[in-house]
């Protein structure tokens, strides 16, 4: 049998081609300049850097293997002075959180005079391993946070991943710089960044003897100082 699913017209389509196309379709009343920048957007770029479109699990979006997670919910009376109180006496200081060692970012934004809270944040993995990493990792700082939130049941509680859940919006649209380095991987390179700073000067105080070492090492030193762009 005969697969008709696919245009025989297009087997010899360029993936720019293709791009192309898939953009006439999707915004074929668009003017020129708006075509340009939707391809721009979408083309085939650093294959290390690409992301992706799936799911975080029970909710969000997930590029690579970092995650996203955004949440409106209304706040108790007083619950912002309060908030502001805890994040002035920190000076936004929550390195604490560290302890969460899948945790890019979290950000708190009132609106609506204080009446509701907006919180990001970006992590790694699925959602139901970051839920769980907050529960066991930060749980008095989740509830001295959340408890300013109506409704909240608190970290501990059976109930907490459903009202997360319920408030919680998936992003319409999301950009990730470096959607396959984890935090843990970020961490790694800057030991490796040290160390390996160190040994180059070590070297450069010390150079080898041997030629052939002494090449390897200016190359590795060039390569290093060598600024990447970012029109890749």
């Amino acid at each position: 049998m005969t697969d008709h699913s696919t245009d025989p017209r297009l087997a010899d389509e360029s993936a720019l081609q293709a791009i192309r196309r898939k953009i006439d379709a999707v915004a074929h009343d668009a003017p020129h300049l708006a075509k340009i920048a939707l391809e721009a957007l979408v083309r085939k770029h650093n294959p290390d850097l690409k992301g992706s479109a799936s799911s975080a699990g029970r909710a969000g979006k997930q590029s690579g293997n970092v995650s996203e997670l955004t949440a409106i919910a209304p706040l108790k009376p007083g619950g912002a002075e309060r908030l502001r109180r805890i994040f002035d006496l920190t000076n936004g200081n929550m390195d604490g959180a560290q302890r969460v060692s899948t945790l890019h970012d979290m950000r708190f934004v009132f609106f609506d005079n204080d009446t509701r809270i907006l919180f990001a944040t970006t992590y790694d993995g699925d959602w139901d391993s970051y839920i769980n990493d907050f529960a066991t990792k930060i749980p008095e700082l989740m509830d001295l946070l959340f408890a300013n939130i109506e409704g909240w049941p608190g970290i501990d509680s059976p109930a907490v991943k459903d009202f997360i859940a319920g408030h919680q919006i998936d992003a319409a649209g999301w950009f990730v710089a470096n959607p396959q380095v984890t935090v843990v991987d970020t961490r790694r390179f800057q030991r490796m960044d040290k160390a390996l700073n160190a040994f180059l000067d070590q070297m450069s105080r010390q150079p080898p003897q041997d030629e052939a070492t002494r090449q390897a090492l200016n190359q590795l030193s060039t390569a290093l100082s060598q600024p990447k762009g970012v029109d890749y």
